[in-house]
């Protein structure tokens, strides 16, 4: 059954228009989806020392988790400094929606059992620099013993 809708092509059942068949092959990944490949280099960058950390301590510094959910996981010095760091937030959300993420975190060992860390953190429009030191305890577990945010004063 036609329309006399001026169109030569067939109504669709039910009345309404049809549309083209959608792409569905390969050649053109669809850019709303995220990279296959991101997810499992995101799982792979948290299994290593320095991003685990530098993601822990965005989360304090940025307000979003208190400091002493860090107790475990740093020493001493590296404790009080977070403690006089958190309570200013310096890495808190600028707009609303926008939270700070650990753009890229690279490291140095000096020596076995040992890594000094630095990472570049996004806040909003501006880039933070935030350094860390690691020290693996004899239980082989990693803890900070040093914290350091570029501009930020404990």
């Amino acid at each position: 059954m036609y329309r006399s809708t001026g169109s030569t092509r067939p109504a669709a059942p039910g009345g309404g228009r049809t549309a083209p068949p959608r792409r569905t092959d390969g050649r053109r990944p669809d850019s709303r989806r995220p990279h296959p490949d991101a997810a499992a280099r995101r799982r792979e960058r948290e299994r290593l020392p320095r991003y685990w950390f530098a993601e822990r301590l965005l989360l304090t510094l940025s307000g979003q988790r208190p400091v002493h959910w860090m107790l475990g996981h740093t020493l001493g010095a590296a404790y009080d400094q977070l403690a006089a760091l958190a309570p200013q937030a310096p890495l808190r959300p600028a707009p609303p929606g926008r939270t700070p993420a650990v753009r890229r975190c690279d490291e140095f060992r000096p020596r076995p059992g040992v890594i000094e860390a630095f990472a570049r953190i996004a806040s909003g429009d501006r880039l933070h620099a935030l350094a860390f030191r690691l020290e693996r305890g004899g239980d082989l577990k990693w803890r900070c013993s040093a914290v350091e945010l570029a501009g930020a004063r404990a």
